[in-house]
């Protein structure tokens, strides 16, 4: 099994004496659209790091992209992935506006300083956030934002440097029903797009996950469950075991739901 995307080989993470992940092996390919559940404390976002090029694992072999961790330069690969989540939102300075935001991508930094742009970058900064519907908000501070319109402004920014891959961290974590089913319904548009970059987004809600995913990874503990298509890894009996409670699972409209079985 290898992916041309990510070809992770029996991939172990540890930090300060525990287990993070171990004996993870996956591969995603061009064009997939993967999302990786689990429960709390499960490793998805150290996997996802590590997918990123921001977390060299402890053992095994990663390739990100075609370049192996360890023999390439990360600094050179991570332009060309977009990555949404909570860490990066924490770091933007105080007083960034949307639009340098969403620009400052394009040199896979935070925080605008002397950098140029031209007419074409700031075309796209504007039209990657007038889909997210953020078009109204590109003179506004980040840190003035709802949550709800935090998460799509990131998602534009993660697209800004046009990545071969997009890596997003529970993007709909945080938000109320109503802005949850926004950002589900304009990720299902981005996955259901030929031209999107290969994605992978992380969750703890099957609910969340939008139409035109293609492919599962469940952890437990730091480790797979199961993994594959979708419709295969969606069961009854691999989201059972892997969130520890008995649950039926269902599918409407191309939306999954889980609740406990009865």
């Amino acid at each position: 099994m290898a992916g041309d995307v990510l070809d992770l080989r029996g991939v172990g993470v540890r930090r300060d004496g525990a287990t993070l992940l171990h004996d993870v092996t996956w591969a995603v390919d061009e064009g997939d659209r993967w999302v990786i559940a689990g429960p709390n404390g499960a490793g998805k976002t150290t996997l996802l790091q590590v997918a990123a090029a921001l977390l060299y694992p402890t053992e095994g072999a990663v390739r990100v992209l075609g370049e192996e961790l360890g023999r390439t330069d990360v600094f050179e690969l991570r332009p060309r992935i977009g990555i949404a989540s909570a860490a990066v939102a924490e770091r933007v300075p105080a007083g960034e506006t949307v639009l340098d935001l969403v620009l400052t991508a394009s040199y896979a930094i935070l925080g605008r300083w002397r950098e140029e742009y031209d007419s074409t970058d700031l075309a796209r900064a504007a039209g990657l956030l007038e889909a997210l519907g953020c078009g109204d908000l590109i003179g506004r501070r980040f840190d003035t934002l709802s949550e709800g319109e935090r998460k799509r402004v990131q998602i534009a920014r993660a697209l800004m440097p046009d990545p071969e891959l997009l890596l997003l961290d529970e993007p709909a974590a945080g938000l109320d029903l109503g802005a949850r089913e926004d950002l589900v319904n304009r990720l299902g548009r981005l996955a259901d797009d030929p031209a999107a970059p290969t994605m992978v987004m992380v969750t703890h809600h099957v609910e969340e996950v939008p139409p035109g995913v293609t492919h599962a990874l469940l952890l437990r503990k730091g480790g797979i469950v199961a993994q594959g298509k979708v419709d295969e890894v969606f069961t009854e009996e691999h989201l059972s075991a892997c969130f520890g409670v008995p649950l039926g699972v269902d599918r409407q409209n191309g939306r999954w739901y889980a609740r406990t079985a009865r």
